[in-house]
């Protein structure tokens, strides 16, 4: 099944950050005329600024077009993007002028998740989101509703096969360490701070064994509680957190 030219984006941040880094991508905008707070009116000016028409819809009519989500009274029809590929990702890391720290995630299926990693991955100031084309997701208007604008910001790039290109990243003398729960050593006793590729499975099953068995090392979070393990965007926000502390130590 071919996938549709356009989709809609929802929510101020989302939306408004489509329309600073990526305006080309906008088809329509549409606000509730009945929102008159200043976030809108400072859209609308954006909006105005950049030539585009604003269409006014009720709640009920954002309720028919987007279901039963918290769009905020703001919505924008805009293109599908083509994913960025691994010839777009080492055409990146050969330009950056700054220490790599990438975040691959092996087959998160959770737009949610997703959503909340590239939040956390833009916070941290990470270059790149890695994750495979197959059998994980995609960015949809949920995953740049939760993602709050990053999803506009943060490069994602979609590979064919994430265990090859871990090791072409490897080639490029980027350490890359696996989150495991049964591994042998803590994450926080590791040294973060060269470049980096931070690796970690999908959600209750973990990195695949062809993703483990890539990975420099396997290192896991201590766990001190019941609970065996996190949710994968919390792990994502404690792991990136950790190496930028070291890094700005």
């Amino acid at each position: 099944m071919a996938k549709p030219s356009s989709y809609y984006i929802y929510g101020l941040n989302s939306v408004l950050a489509v329309l600073n880094h990526s305006p080309e991508r906008v088809l329509a905008l549409t606000l509730d005329p009945a929102r008159k707070d200043d976030r809108v009116q400072n859209l609308r000016q954006v909006a105005r600024e950049l030539g585009l028409t604003v269409q006014s819809l009720d709640s009920r009519g954002f309720e028919k077009q987007l279901g039963d989500v918290n769009h905020q009274g703001v919505m924008a029809q805009v293109k599908q993007t083509a994913a960025l590929n691994e010839t777009a990702l080492f055409t990146q890391l050969d330009a950056l002028t700054s220490t790599p720290l990438l975040l691959c995630l092996d087959g998160v299926q959770d737009p949610h998740n997703l959503g909340a990693c590239l939040r956390t991955a833009d916070a941290a100031g990470v270059q790149a989101v890695i994750a495979p084309k197959d059998r994980a997701c995609s960015l949809t208007a949920t995953v740049s509703k939760v993602a709050s604008g990053a999803a506009e910001v943060v490069p994602f790039y979609a590979v064919t096969n994430l265990a090859r290109c871990l090791r072409e990243i490897q080639q490029q003398g980027i350490w890359c360490i696996g989150l495991a729960g049964e591994a042998e050593f803590s994450y926080f006793d590791q040294k973060l701070t060269g470049p980096l590729a931070i690796v970690m499975g999908a959600e209750g099953k973990g990195l695949r064994r062809l993703t483990r068995e890539t990975c420099d090392e396997l290192t896991h979070i201590p766990m001190l509680g019941s609970v065996s393990s996190l949710n994968v965007s919390v792990t994502a926000g404690v792991a990136l957190f950790e190496a930028v502390r070291q890094r700005h130590k």
